[in-house]
């Protein structure tokens, strides 16, 4: 009985520990953030920055990787050509008009 009364005492400390902490950031949330709509632009502005970056660096680090490679071109017993060839796919992308309208790049 006395081991029950431990578990439930430890339980409800914890659940009051959790309970308090919840509250402590709602409340720095609610104060940051008093207004909804604030939350919405800013979460949105965020997003435009994620996805410019992810842009961006992306486009860096496909351009590093065809410098590197422009670097094992001459090298003897065929691996050069295959990196010119993933140089050369890499560099002209493939394109298929469906129509005058539409058009798919294939990388």
């Amino acid at each position: 009985m006395n081991k029950f009364l431990k578990k439930a005492q430890k339980k409800i400390s914890d659940d009051n520990t959790k309970g308090a902490q919840i509250g402590l950031l709602e409340e720095v949330f609610n104060d940051i953030y008093p207004n909804r709509w604030t939350v919405y632009k800013v979460n949105f502005f965020r997003g435009i920055a994620f996805g410019f970056g992810s842009a961006i660096g992306a486009t860096v680090l496909i351009f590093l990787l065809v410098w590197l490679l422009n670097f094992f071109v001459n090298i003897p017993g065929g691996i050069g050509d295959f990196i010119q060839a993933i140089i050369h796919a890499m560099q002209k992308p493939k394109t298929n008009l469906k129509s005058p309208f539409e058009r798919v790049i294939y990388f």
